[in-house]
């Protein structure tokens, strides 16, 4: 049975379908309440106003195929109609910048400067914006993130089977995520496996830094050789592991950090960079490999290289030439 609206006045009663099977009632009701604060939600659920099969439950409960969940009117935060005129113009609208979409998921090519949600003083990131633009998918959740910087294939669920199934894939080393990046200096060899473990920490600005150390979680990156310039290198690496910051710590630890980037990286050679045309971090999710979660059909969906780093790779191709 599909999950439908079984009252139509200002109580709901919603039944689980297996979009919602096992997931946690406080997870849910995010997804039905959007716009409400966590801490509202969970008042909510301990005060005996959001039921399950008539009963009280805690905000952990796992829904079970078949329950009946009862949703007390809450008034939900509008979205502001200034919020889409403080994104950049080019980023607007999501829409165009689809790869593949089916019942199930999404594959968006992520412009730069967007990120994949809001908060921390960011009043909308692409998910946020996706809903407003998709109104009729009552299901959408990142399935994992990029920085903010980086752009290229992000995914999209449509249906939490496909998110479980894909979080699950990516345990399990089955989606193969391919970048390219830019770093500074020679890169010594066409094929380098590295493989040195990641710790993360917040600082006490609150931001998240990621150091290699011994205790740290097991990181392994491939990376391959793509062009030599003459003080840069054009690289392709391949994601064994999904650490936070994973490439860009790891290259910069070797002494090679990524052109533009403005945590791990160069700043002096970042200001110059900056004037020759680059403005951000040269690294894009170029390429995603995994059997789709539903069907389990062999997907690759490809993000070509946006036009700003095109651009800046010509420009080193000019100047090499001459």
């Amino acid at each position: 049975m599909k999950m439908k609206d079984l009252e139509k006045d200002s109580v709901r009663r919603l039944r689980i379908d297996e979009g919602a099977d096992t997931q946690r009632l406080d997870n849910f009701l995010l997804t039905q309440l959007k716009g409400v604060p966590k801490s509202r939600i969970y008042k909510l659920v301990r005060g005996g106003e959001v039921r399950v099969n008539g009963g009280r439950v805690d905000a952990g409960y796992r829904l079970q195929l078949g329950d009946e969940v009862r949703i007390p009117p809450v008034r939900t935060a509008a979205p502001a109609v200034s919020a889409m005129a403080k994104l950049p113009p080019s980023v607007n609208r999501l829409l165009p910048r689809i790869l593949f979409r089916d019942e199930a998921l999404i594959a968006l090519n992520k412009p730069p400067g967007m990120a994949v949600h809001g908060g921390s003083g960011i009043s909308r990131g692409v998910i946020e914006q996706m809903r407003l633009e998709l109104p009729e998918c009552r299901y959408m959740e990142l399935v994992h993130r990029l920085d903010r910087e980086t752009s290229g294939v992000l995914l999209i669920a449509l249906k939490r089977r496909a998110l479980v199934n894909l979080h699950a894939a990516m345990r399990e080393g089955q989606i193969r995520k391919r970048y390219l990046t830019l770093v500074a200096g020679r890169w010594p060899n066409p094929v380098q496996h590295v493989k040195l473990p990641l710790f993360k920490r917040v600082d006490d600005n609150g931001e998240k830094r990621v150091t290699v150390r011994d205790d740290g979680q097991t990181a392994h990156t491939i990376f391959r050789r793509l062009q030599q310039f003459d003080d840069f290198t054009l690289l392709e690496a391949e994601l064994k592991t999904g650490r936070t910051h994973q490439i860009r710590v790891h290259t910069s630890h070797l002494g090679f950090p990524i052109a533009g980037d403005d945590k791990y990286g160069d700043f002096e050679l970042n200001k110059a960079l900056g004037k020759q045309g680059l403005k951000r971090m040269f690294l894009h999710a170029a390429h995603l490999e995994f059997a789709h979660p539903i069907s389990g059909e062999s997907l690759e969906i490809d993000a070509p290289l946006p036009d700003d780093l095109a651009v800046f790779l010509e420009s080193l191709n000019h100047a090499q030439a001459i």
